[in-house]
């Protein structure tokens, strides 16, 4: 994927020398989020069994009893398949739950009839009890939203900074592993993330056409 021509001419890049990071993050957003949106929804269905495929064959993922991941919503990479597959196999999954603010906490995942938007553009979140912030340091793994990663292991989010601070929690030693469309793989050598001192790394980026461990 790294240097691949044909990703890198898909990919938007709308920063020049001397923007500021916070500037060059949003119109970085606002070019993927079209993007993604523009997807049609059949590839993105189908994309939601391959991700699945790919993130069965992570060791982290493969091998967690507790998973800390998300419920997608409708243009980002489906996790609808993969909760199913963790579910089937008796894992056990926290979903964020957002509070007022940045406040954070998790809930278990009790199936998708189970989830519930609680506002328009949120994720959907589980109904059953909410656990704490704390309850990240359970988890063998986390799988993050990403809108994109470079090959340095930043990951761009959503702007809110939930996750960034979510994985302060995290053990040390557990894995992130971000999903991403692969034209949202970007080359560090050639069009690095803008990163601020708040940004956490991923250790794995995960696409529908495989993995790849990062050097974070």
């Amino acid at each position: 994927m790294r240097g691949d021509p044909t990703t890198s001419s898909r990919q938007p890049y709308p920063i020049y020398p001397g923007m500021e990071v916070a500037e060059a993050k949003e119109e970085l957003r606002r070019e993927i989020r079209a993007r993604r949106a523009a997807r049609p929804p059949r590839l993105r269905t189908e994309a939601s069994v391959r991700f699945a495929d790919v993130l069965e064959t992570v060791p982290a993922v493969r091998d967690a009893a507790v998973v800390a991941t998300y419920a997608s919503r409708p243009t980002e990479p489906s996790t609808c398949e993969l909760l199913e597959r963790l579910a089937a196999r008796g894992a056990r999954i926290l979903l964020p739950v957002l509070g007022a603010g940045l406040a954070r906490d998790w809930a278990e995942y009790a199936g998708q009839e189970d989830l519930r938007e609680r506002a328009p553009g949120r994720p959907p979140e589980p109904g059953g009890p909410t656990l704490g912030s704390e309850a990240i340091a359970q988890a063998d793994v986390v799988v993050a939203p990403a809108l994109a990663v470079d090959t340095r292991g930043m990951r761009l989010g959503q702007g809110g900074g939930w996750y960034d601070r979510s994985l302060k929690q995290a053990r040390p030693d557990v894995p992130v592993v971000a999903m991403v469309f692969p034209e949202e793989i970007y080359d560090a050598e050639e069009r690095p993330l803008p990163v601020e001192d708040h940004d956490m790394p991923v250790h794995v980026v995960a696409t529908p056409e495989g993995w790849q461990a990062l050097p974070a």
